[in-house]
């Protein structure tokens, strides 16, 4: 004001000024002149401008940190070295500087023209933001048995699917990609160990609280967080979905502060890393010199697998996102392209991704609306990545062609070659995922929420095999007349779920709590035509009429179209006393449609509790204790993976029939036996574990003990007719249980300016056990599991008895050969007897059969060194199973000199004495373990002194680059041990790649 008051002293000098109006006017219109002119400069001449400087606590800079004026929308980032220079509206304003990874902090200005901020490294373990469903809570203050992975543990080896980002990271998860490398495939997920018989075994997934989200919305650079609920006291919130964990991904979100743009890319290449060595053209002649095998030299010399390889394979990944905003309005927007070449020819996934996300705030912020949106539209060639079998097997003197150019074929195996130059095999997928959520504050503490969304999953398939095609020549229909089809399929999802949250601290004591309402509405429809018989080829799947055998009665049609409706009412409280004794109790009620109208409904009640053990004062003199709590918890889930209408009669066609009044007519009947009694597999589980910050906070990690049981599985039983209508009907009758150990460490082992190194690592080991499969009423003693398939129809390899293991070959013991190569096992007395000697009856009580391993691993384990030097970083990633068995069915076809095709090299030396017919017995069963060196990233950030770029680095990643096994046949890694069949390793898998990745990440 002192300022004003001299401005107003200054008397302007005025010329020849005439007015009518009178001095006093005239002095008081100057005085007001004045007095606004110095109002409104006042702004500008407060104003004053600072820089200064974000560190870490090493004092190394960091770039992109946000720096805020206090109370207003005003903000910049800090550059490449950590600088920032800002405009303040005076010494009293307070500036708040943030980072992601680092504690807020607020900067007084005061009279400081430079300022230097230091932020500390939120800690890993107490302050870790961990989605628990229907909100998030600090790791310090969850009661139950969580794993969490952010962008930081990602893996950078071009994920196909989001959770490969997290394979080997969180203990317990087993992610398997038993289709390899191939760009259409998806991965078989379980969370400790097998939950059920016949139900589905793959956990929850849950998208930015979407239910049964769909994985294919998901690019790497758009997802913030992966949290996994291992066991019920936690997963208990989400019912009859949760049996087997659940998987709750988060995506990025718009934050407050100026526009940035983020774009990153990576280029992939691929080589073959494994596959079993069989004859070459040369070795083969050599044995038909030899007289050691049989067959027929055709002059030629072909490396039929190679064949099928697309040696100029590139995929490539490009993502732009831009967000901004202020603490009030902000949004966050992506756009992604992906183009997946696969290792296989005619084997392709082009992707194009949008997401956009938008936060607003109003009511004096006491209003919060989010809006998401994300869609993916694709379009795969499915017609390769199969077929490697025939080739591996096929006679390597022969040609693809005639020797008139035209493509051979015989009936002994598929020209794969010309399959790929002949068909098509296409399918044109859009994805669409939009949600909306609403959050009132109501008074201090009350909150009330709405979430709605809804998903669409539709795509198009088209099938069309040339008249010139090796299946139409040979195929028992329509010769010489082509084949197409068309597909279409339609998946909706529409959920709606309205919560109460409450939040009070009084004193020492803190209380949250979160009420709400579930409705979920489930749709899918289908539709198939084919036909054959076409005079050309030119309308390929797109005039299925043109086809001549429609009025045959010999082309097809089907349809189908089905609904489920889920409604819940769910609750969850949590206490805290002191931050130190910590309850949780969840309480969920739930119907479906899909059960049984005497069992619709069911209580899925949860409790648990924690002890932060380390605040207590006997443990003040503890030093090497920074934190500890122990956790216990129960909790029950359940499993509603049934078909729908089970439980209820359906009538199905029965075929069509001439009635007295000479009309055909088609006839109905019940396809099933109705059972109101069904209900879902229920999951009891209890839970003791621990997490931990040692030796000065160098050292944290958590260690989970489960005991679970399961009864009610579903599954097939046999009845008698009558009473019952027909002869199977599925029921509620079994109990299997598990035991299992988990322990996650991450420990830092060097932390200088410099240089430091962190070890991350996990473990986990899990018992499954089938207890029983009868009741009083409906009897099984066991089941059988893993098809082995080829020669020899040798049927299923691992058989479960009521009492026994998961996952336990069963069959012959190998005892050695005869002089002539026949085969000896030994009988259940421990003699060596002939093959027809060998009592195979599925009876325990006489059988000859005996365990012979088991196929799922008692051990797995994962390692990961990171190392920081300076603007480079470098991560070796190494994880492995371990104890284990595997079957190896490519050694049983093809490693018998009774085959008649081509053979694996180890027939003529590892399997040389067989002189007898195929066989399953532990002959076949190798020990499974491994260890793989799965990613080396090597990786450096730039530091450039431009205001326009906010953040640049590069890197280049090697995966799958060493595996150390004793295993003979495939790849190890990609032999799927989820499920009661685990590793049967099959005869023509997608081959073993090694991948190297060029990538950037530019922030602008």
């Amino acid at each position: 004001m002192k300022a004003i008051f001299k401005r107003a002293e200054v008397r302007p000098r005025v010329k020849n000024c005439t007015t009518n109006q009178g001095p006093p006017l005239k002095k008081l219109t100057l005085f007001l002149v004045l007095f606004i002119s110095s109002i409104l400069s006042l702004p500008a001449f407060a104003q004053k401008q600072v820089t200064g400087t974000v560190v870490d606590k090493q004092k190394l800079p960091l770039p992109g940190a946000t720096v805020k004026i206090k109370g207003t929308t005003t903000a910049v980032a800090s550059d490449m070295n950590g600088k920032f220079t800002i405009s303040v509206p005076g010494d009293n304003a307070v500036l708040t500087v943030s980072s992601i990874g680092f504690t807020s902090k607020d900067v007084p200005v005061g009279a400081q023209n430079n300022l230097s901020v230091t932020l500390i490294e939120e800690s890993r373990g107490l302050n870790t933001v961990v989605v628990v469903g229907y909100g998030a809570q600090k790791k310090g203050e969850i009661t139950s048995a969580t794993g969490h992975a952010d962008s930081s543990d990602f893996r950078q080896s071009g994920s196909r699917n989001a959770l490969d980002l997290v394979q080997g990271k969180i203990a317990g998860l087993q992610i398997t990609r038993a289709g390899g490398s191939n760009p259409n495939s998806g991965v078989n997920i379980q969370l400790r160990g097998v939950t059920s018989i016949n139900a589905p075994q793959t956990p929850l997934i849950v998208i930015d609280g979407i239910p049964g989200g769909n994985l294919d919305l998901l690019q790497q650079d758009d997802i913030e967080s992966i949290d996994v609920l291992k066991d019920g006291s936690g997963a208990a919130i989400y019912g009859t979905n949760a049996s087997a964990g659940v998987i709750l991904v988060t995506t990025k979100k718009g934050k407050a502060g100026p526009p940035q743009f983020s774009y990153s890319s990576y280029l992939r290449k691929e080589y073959l890393a494994r596959i079993p060595k069989f004859l070459n053209a040369d070795e083969f002649r050599q044995k038909l010199a030899s007289g050691e095998i049989k067959g027929t030299d055709y002059g030629n010399s072909n490396d039929f697998f190679d064949q099928l390889v697309n040696h100029g394979n590139l995929s490539q990944n490009h993502n732009l996102a831009l967000q901004g905003g202020t603490d009030k309005s902000n949004y966050r927007a992506s756009l992604n392209y992906r183009n997946l070449d696969g290792f296989a020819k005619e084997n392709t996934r082009t992707e194009y991704t949008i997401r956009l996300s938008l936060n607003q705030k109003g009511f004096n912020n006491r209003l919060n609306t989010q809006v998401n949106l994300a869609t993916n539209f694709n379009r795969a060639n499915l017609l390769g990545g199969g077929g490697w079998e025939d080739q591996l097997m096929r006679n390597p003197t022969l040609s693809n062609y005639n020797p008139d150019g035209t493509w051979y074929f015989e009936n002994t195996s598929t020209n794969q070659l010309a399959r790929l130059s002949q068909e098509t095999n296409k399918r044109q997928q859009q994805t669409t995922s939009a949600d909306a959520k609403a959050e009132f504050e109501f008074i201090k503490g009350l909150t009330g929420a709405a979430f709605i969304s809804y998903q669409r999953n539709s795509y198009v398939d088209g099938i069309y095999r040339t008249l010139a095609s090796e299946f139409s020549l040979e195929n028992d229909v329509f010769k010489n007349g082509g084949y197409a089809q068309r597909s279409t399929f339609l998946e909706q999802n529409l959920a709606f779920e309205p919560t109460i949250n409450y939040t009070r601290s009084f004193g020492d004591h803190s209380l949250k709590g979160v009420a709400g309402y579930s409705y979920r509405y489930n749709q899918t429809e289908n539709f198939s035509a084919f036909n054959y018989g076409f005079l050309n080829d030119n309308f390929e799947e797109n005039n299925l009429g043109a086809g001549n055998q429609l009025a045959a009665g010999k082309a097809g049609m089907s349809s189908n179209k089905e609904s489920d409706k889920l409604i819940a009412f769910f609750g969850r409280v949590n206490y805290s006393y002191k931050d130190k004794y910590l309850l949780q109790f969840i309480l969920r009620r739930e119907g479906s449609t899909k059960f049984g109208r005497l069992n619709k409904w069911g209580n899925f009640p949860a409790v648990s509790a924690g002890w932060a053990i380390s605040q207590e004062s006997f443990m003040e003199n503890v030093k090497f204790v920074n934190y500890l709590k122990l956790r216990a918890g129960y909790g029950q889930t359940g499993n509603s993976g049934v078909n729908r209408y089970t439980s209820d009669v359906y009538l199905g066609t029965g075929g069509v029939y001439l009635y007295p009044d000479g009309q055909y007519r088609e006839t109905y009947g019940p396809n099933n036996n109705p059972n109101p009694y069904l209900r879902f597999e229920r999951k009891k589980e209890l839970n003791i574990g621990a997490d931990f910050t040692l030796f000065n906070n160098r050292l944290s990690g958590s260690l989970d003990l489960f005991n679970r049981v399961t009864d009610g599985l579903l599954d097939t039983y046999t009845t008698p007719q009558p009473p019952y209508v027909r002869s199977s009907i599925y029921a509620n009758i079994g109990q299997m249980s598990a035991k299992g150990v988990e322990l996650a460490l991450s420990f830092a082992a060097v932390k200088y300016k410099d240089f430091s190194w962190n070890i991350d690592a996990t473990a986990s080991t899990t018992r499954n056990k089938l207890d029983k499969y009868s009741d009083d009423i409906f009897a099984i003693d066991y089941r059988s599991f893993g098809d082995i398939g080829g020669y020899g129809a040798l049927g299923q390899a691992i058989r479960t008895y009521a009492g026994g293991a998961i996952g336990e070959f069963w069959g012959k013991k190998f005892a050695g050969f005869t002089e002539d190569g026949k085969w000896l096992f030994y009988n259940r007395n421990g003699e060596k007897v002939r093959n027809d000697q060998i009592n195979n009856s599925f009876d325990k009580n006489v059988t000859d059969y005996q365990k012979l391993g088991n196929g799922i691993p008692k051990y797995y384990a994962s390692l990961t060194n990171t190392f920081k030097y300076k603007g480079f970083d470098m991560r070796i990633f190494m994880r492995g199973k371990f104890d284990y068995k595997i079957l190896n069915t490519t050694a049983i076809s093809y490693g018998n000199k009774v085959t008649g095709s081509n053979l694996l090299s180890d027939a003529f030396t590892k399997y040389a004495e067989i002189n007898d017919t195929y066989m399953y017995s532990d002959y076949y069963l190798e020990n499974g373990s491994y260890l793989k060196i799965d990613e080396v990233t090597l990786g450096y950030t730039f530091k450039l002194k431009s205001k326009q770029i906010r953040s640049l680095r590069a890197y280049l990643t090697g995966q799958n680059l060493v595996t150390f096994t004793s295993y003979s046949g495939n790849d190890p890694d990609f032999v799927s041990d989820a499920g009661t069949g685990p590793s049967i390793d099959a005869r023509g898998p997608y081959p073993s790649t090694r991948s190297f990745i060029l990538g950037v990440n530019f922030g602008f």
